[in-house]
């Protein structure tokens, strides 16, 4: 089963333009970069980085021999071999025919290159995890919906929710999609539907592991994978928190550099997204020290080695990463923070759109009451930019209004 996916009107829009001649997808391993690519370029010529022998003959090619035999290619796993950048950027300098899709795995070894190399050239584009819309499709051909969550940033809903997820008429499949969600998360292999419960968790399995063997290795050159591990499974189970350095460099007994330096490889590899704290009122009191999230639940449950129940801290990773997603597949560059002030005062998240601020207080209730928004009050008038609305996300079907800025919605029906 390949599902449709939101981004690939926006890739094959971009192709289309002067400025889409060179695309770069980068992601996470298997979040489907080279189905989508094979699916909308068949035309393409497919070649794999990853062979050691063929990716040494690729290497010997001439800008002129690329042009002649591969004038439109997708070049997979690319930063294995980062002269073919090089070639690449030469045929594109030379001839204005030539198109490309290179794509990889790693973003910092793609990245990097890429930013030095095709500076001007490339359009960059993230494949993350299949969002709650693009679950809900049943196959390629169905078209992604924008859930409301993703109207609101593209400016197509203001305030004109159902009073109740129940009144939705696509509330089963949206809650299908989401109770899929929490218990395997976003990958596009488990979520075939042929596949059996154990198989899923066999896959989830397997990916820690590989990502552990293939992709930390190829980016850090790790001997020992041990601290790293011991980091991995700290952070499964701290999703959500804030991070200290310092003491969680003493709690596993490393150093606070080497604990920076593996929290910036988890950001890369696309495991995780780390929230910077809000700090743009100088007059208040602000705890500076960021959040991290996982950005899969399926992949936390795995490392934890859990199978049902999810933890407070882990429903509001999952709603925060599937926003996360859903904002980045729309390629909105939009500002992602939490806010904490030293007397208490927090804020899950907020998003900084150039009109104004999103916040949002996610809760794993099942009745949301006036309690549960008392962060969200007077935030206005900490802000530097307009409050645009303030949301309460939970596992209550009912919305419920908070005066005129705050409105609580049920999480799936929001996103879904």
């Amino acid at each position: 089963m390949i599902r449709n996916r939101k981004i690939a009107g926006i890739v094959l829009q971009k192709s289309a333009s002067r400025f889409g001649r060179i695309i770069v997808f980068t992601g996470a391993r298997q979040t489907g970069k080279t189905t989508l690519a094979r699916k909308l370029f068949p035309e393409y010529e497919y070649i794999s980085v990853e062979d050691p022998i063929m990716r040494s003959k690729y290497a010997q090619l001439t800008a002129q021999q690329w042009t002649t035999l591969f004038p439109f290619a997708i070049l997979d796993e690319v930063q294995k071999e980062p002269v073919l950048i090089e070639s690449i950027k030469s045929v594109y300098d030379q001839w204005p025919e030539p198109k490309y899709l290179l794509l990889g795995s790693s973003q910092l070894l793609l990245l990097e290159k890429v930013k030095e190399s095709l500076a001007g050239r490339c359009t960059i584009m993230e494949i993350f995890p299949l969002t709650i819309p693009e679950l809900r499709t049943q196959n390629w051909e169905e078209k992604v919906e924008d859930s409301l969550f993703q109207q609101l940033i593209i400016g197509e809903r203001q305030d004109e929710f159902l009073p109740s997820f129940l009144f939705d008429k696509q509330m089963t499949e949206k809650q299908q999609a989401w109770d899929h969600y929490l218990k395997f998360g976003g990958y596009p292999a488990v979520s075939d539907t042929e596949l059996s419960d154990e198989e899923k968790y066999d896959w989830l399995k397997n990916y820690v592991q590989t990502y552990l063997e293939r992709d930390i290795r190829d980016l850090a050159s790790f001997r020992d994978l041990e601290p790293f591990v011991k980091l991995q499974r700290y952070l499964a189970i701290n999703t959500g928190n804030l991070v200290n350095v310092s003491a969680i460099a003493t709690q596993l007994g490393l150093g606070a550099k080497t604990v920076s330096r593996y929290l910036r490889y988890f950001e890369i590899s696309y495991q995780a997204v780390s929230l910077q704290s809000w700090s743009g009122n100088e007059t208040k009191r602000l705890v500076k020290m960021p959040k991290i999230h996982y950005l899969d639940n399926g992949i936390i449950q795995t490392i934890l080695q859990k199978r049902g129940g999810i933890t407070g801290n882990e429903f509001e990773s999952l709603v925060i990463a599937e926003i996360y997603k859903q904002t980045r597949t729309l390629q909105n560059s939009a500002n992602f923070y939490h806010l904490r002030t030293h007397d208490g005062k927090e804020v899950d998240l907020i998003i900084e759109l150039p009109e104004g601020y999103l916040a949002f207080e996610i809760k794993m209730k099942d009745i949301v009451g006036k309690q549960d928004v008392r962060h969200l009050i007077n935030l206005a008038e900490m802000l530097d930019k307009p409050l645009i609305k303030a949301f309460v996300l939970s596992n209550d079907p009912q919305t419920k209004y908070f005066g005129d800025q705050i409105v609580a919605l049920n999480a799936a029906y929001f996103l879904g």
